[in-house]
């Protein structure tokens, strides 16, 4: 999974979710916003919660100017970035900047959307109704907490890899679906009184973003997620809001993957925003030079990266199978 941000923090720091677990980060507010570093050969400084606020950065010279001050180890940064919120998508700064791949899709109104969707995903809509899916906004109280345990425990591996939320206990499911609760929803999939498939969404002023999206793959053949992003977007639409946008597009340079299938697939287009990269030491300039502030995926050519993450896929279902076998060997003969 990807860092999810909470709304919590301390003097000492501030807790993001890294994978699944909670890691304290050291952090400073500036102007009302709470800056992170995070990395350790690269320290890059961000504004916390960046992808769910309400609000974009207002004075960016100003943080700049407090980072290149710092003196203690722990805020000591080397980049600051910081991107734009849609609708800007025109540059308003001469900071250096990259292009974030945003996945949104345009709300102008439900109908228009739906006409726009592949035949097949609507069929999928419609199947889903048609083979026992409800779909409704619930509160998060504990019973909704103890289904979505459940639905965390279907599988260990999840799009070929280890899913970080598997096994969690209740106290740590309640803390992950805790944050952001006064503006957001979370739109539940069921069959019957079983929950099937779950979306969060975070709401941002005239943006809407989804922060959580999945479901049972034992209930594929019901098409939840489908039923979901249909519901997502008549949520949005129902609040006049205009984006509704899920993660990234393209992920650096991995440009091909059944998550960027499925978003197209979902009326899901690509929207470039600015994102700016300012260097604050020697060692920053340099990286930024030579492009590592972007890591691995943003470095590595595409094929190079499609063999990595099918190997990986491999591996992880290799195990898995493994495990099973290893689980029955060991069950005592009645």
């Amino acid at each position: 999974m990807s860092t999810r941000p909470n709304q919590s923090k301390e003097e000492s720091g501030a807790e993001i979710s890294v994978k699944g677990k909670w890691v304290r980060v050291p952090a400073m507010d500036i102007n009302g916003k709470t800056i992170i570093v995070r990395g350790r050969w690269l320290k890059i400084a961000c504004i916390l919660d960046e992808d769910w606020l309400e609000t974009g950065l207002e004075d960016p010279q100003l943080c700049v100017q407090k980072l290149k001050e710092q003196r203690s180890n722990g805020m000591r940064a080397d980049i600051f970035s910081f991107t734009q919120k849609l609708p800007a998508t025109v540059p308003l700064y001469e900071y250096p900047s990259e292009w974030d791949s945003i996945a949104a899709i345009r709300i102008t109104g439900f109908k228009e959307w739906w006409e726009k969707l592949p035949q097949e995903t609507r069929k999928n809509v419609r199947r889903s109704q048609k083979r026992g899916i409800v779909v409704a906004v619930k509160e998060l109280n504990d019973e909704l907490i103890n289904n979505i345990v459940a639905l965390n425990n279907e599988s260990p591996v999840r799009q070929g890899r280890p899913f970080a939320h598997y096994s969690k206990t209740f106290e740590q499911v309640k803390r992950d679906y805790s944050s952001f609760q006064d503006r957001s929803d979370c739109i539940c999939a069921s069959v019957g009184n079983e929950l099937v498939g779950l979306l969060k969404i975070v709401y941002r002023g005239d943006v809407a973003s989804i922060l959580q999206l999945f479901a049972k793959a034992s209930h594929y053949d019901r098409r939840p997620t489908n039923a979901l992003l249909a519901k997502a977007v008549q949520l949005c639409e129902a609040k006049g809001i205009g984006y509704l946008t899920y993660g990234m597009f393209n992920y650096g340079n991995r440009t091909n993957s059944p998550l960027r299938e499925f978003k197209i697939r979902n009326g899901f287009t690509e929207v470039l925003v600015p994102r700016y990269i300012i260097p604050l030491t020697e060692w920053g300039t340099l990286c930024l030079k030579i492009r590592l502030h972007r890591g691995p995926i943003g470095i590595l050519p595409p094929r190079i990266i499609a063999a990595v993450v099918s190997a990986r896929s491999k591996w992880y279902h290799l195990r898995q199978s493994m495990s099973r076998c290893s689980s029955m060997a060991e069950r005592p003969r009645l």
